[in-house]
């Protein structure tokens, strides 16, 4: 969509800062490793900038705990920049300078700024090059802009940018002025690295700032820009985990938007904890105080109840999950029961039209078409066909202490009440299974097997004991 341009997309590479630390958050992991919406922030900014440009274009500055920071991301197929010492944003890029060298323009995103769309880059991306500038800056007016370096502006009508002062540095006039700097940038390569070496450590930090490219190219009459953001949530980063919180949160709420634009039904969205990766198909009522997390992908016409939490899974359509179900890793096909309080635990199956009910724990199990585990179960390393009805109470024994064996249940199977199948086992087709068995083997199709001591019943037992206790 934001690839096609008037330039081509080889021609712009971008440059994702994010080799800092954020001792602000008193944590010993790396800022761009925190989470919001289910994945790290820097991840977040990937997504977006992989909207506008292949992976390959895009060059992430590492530093701080590098490894684990390459290690989150590297599936993304984005290229890394090593800062071994972490000093400043300008140095970052005297860094990179080497590996993006064959580039006309950059474009400069924060690591730690996962709010940011892919249609704001293409609009900066877009503005730059229409402009013909040497340096754009994207700039905001969130509700309190103090503590952020204020963009002033040659006129209030102007695009071309004067001056970056910081907050410590306004005048009593320019402290009226709300347009912050971003610290999102586009620079046509060729002036700036034609003046990068002219940035200095004359600061309280002593770090190079890339900030500082703003003067100087200001200086050498070469033109710097800005373009204003329509969101100013969008480039706003987090310096406390408060703050991160409060990205969550922002981030979870554009989600459900984005879904009920899609004709999902989120009932009290403001309850629900939905990350940025899930998909659901239309027609699908979401309730209050559901989870959806990770990858989830979810079909039509699905109603998904109070309470449940679902994992890395696919669910077909027209599925419902009643209430307290708890699925991970998990698939289940088109027009399946499951709950209320169902576990379905990594590589469960559920068939189509199958339910799996009140209290039971699959786990590494699949169940046909149209069978059934109404109550109370454990099915552990099982493969079970279609139409079987599974008993309550029933289990299958899939542990010997060493090792893990399986039991294979074969179509129209009936497995009575609180059977004990003890694998490797298997139950032959139409097959059944008598309540209260404990079965040790095979079973073949069309067979009753029972498993069990035979009854004995002592008359007036009862009696005589009540009796000699008095």
């Amino acid at each position: 969509m934001a690839r096609g341009n008037t330039q081509a997309a080889g021609k712009l590479a971008i440059v994702i800062m994010a080799a800092g630390k954020g001792t602000r958050f008193k944590s010993a992991r790396a800022k761009v490793l925190h989470q919001i919406g289910g994945k790290p922030l820097l991840a977040h900014v990937i997504a977006a900038a992989q909207q506008v440009v292949p992976a390959h274009h895009i060059h992430v500055i590492i530093g701080h705990q590098a490894e684990q920071v390459r290690a989150a991301v590297a599936h993304t197929g984005v290229q890394f920049v090593m800062q071994p010492e972490q000093r400043g944003t300008g140095h970052a890029i005297m860094c990179a300078r080497e590996q993006v060298q064959g580039y006309d323009n950059l474009l400069v995103l924060s690591g730690d700024v996962p709010l940011i769309r892919p249609e704001t880059i293409t609009r900066v991306r877009d503005f730059h090059f229409n402009r013909k500038a040497a340096m754009t800056i994207l700039t905001a007016e969130p509700p309190e802009p103090f503590g952020y370096g204020r963009v002033i502006r040659a006129t209030s009508r102007s695009d071309q940018v004067k001056a970056i002062v910081e907050q410590k540095a306004l005048s009593k006039s320019q402290q009226k002025t709300r347009e912050i700097n971003s610290g999102i940038y586009a620079f046509a390569a060729k002036p700036l690295f034609a003046n990068i070496d002219r940035l200095t450590t004359d600061n309280a930090h002593r770090e190079f700032y890339l900030t500082d490219m703003a003067a100087l190219l200001v200086k050498s009459r070469a033109k710097v820009v800005a373009l204003k953001a329509d969101d100013p949530a969008e480039v706003l980063g987090a310096n406390t985990l408060a703050e991160l919180a409060a990205l969550d949160s922002e981030l979870r709420a554009r989600k459900c938007r984005q879904l009920m634009a899609e004709g999902v039904s989120i009932y009290g969205p403001e309850t629900c904890v939905i990350d940025s990766d899930v998909q659901v198909g239309p027609d699908t009522v979401i309730e209050p105080f559901v989870q959806l997390l990770g990858r989830t992908k979810i079909g039509s016409e699905c109603r998904i109840r109070s309470f449940s939490v679902i994992s890395d899974s696919e669910l077909g359509d027209k599925v419902l999950v009643r209430p307290g179900c708890i699925i991970d890793q998990s698939r289940i096909l088109a027009g399946a029961l499951l709950g209320p309080y169902s576990h379905l635990r990594p590589e469960s199956e559920v068939g189509e039209g199958a339910h799996v009910g009140n209290f039971v724990e699959t786990k590494k199990a699949r169940l046909g078409r149209g069978s059934k585990a109404n109550h109370l179960t454990y099915l552990g390393d099982a493969d079970i066909g279609e139409g079987v009805n599974v008993g309550a109470g029933t289990i299958t024994c899939n542990y010997d202490g060493k090792a893990k064996h399986r039991t294979t249940i074969e179509n129209g199977a009936f497995i009575g009440s609180d059977s004990t199948l003890v694998a490797p086992v298997r139950i032959g087709r139409d097959a059944y299974v008598a309540a209260g068995s404990t079965i040790t083997e095979d079973v073949p199709e069309n067979a009753l097997a029972l498993g069990r001591s035979r009854q004995t019943t002592k008359e007036g037992w009862a009696k005589a004991r009540r009796e000699n206790k008095r």
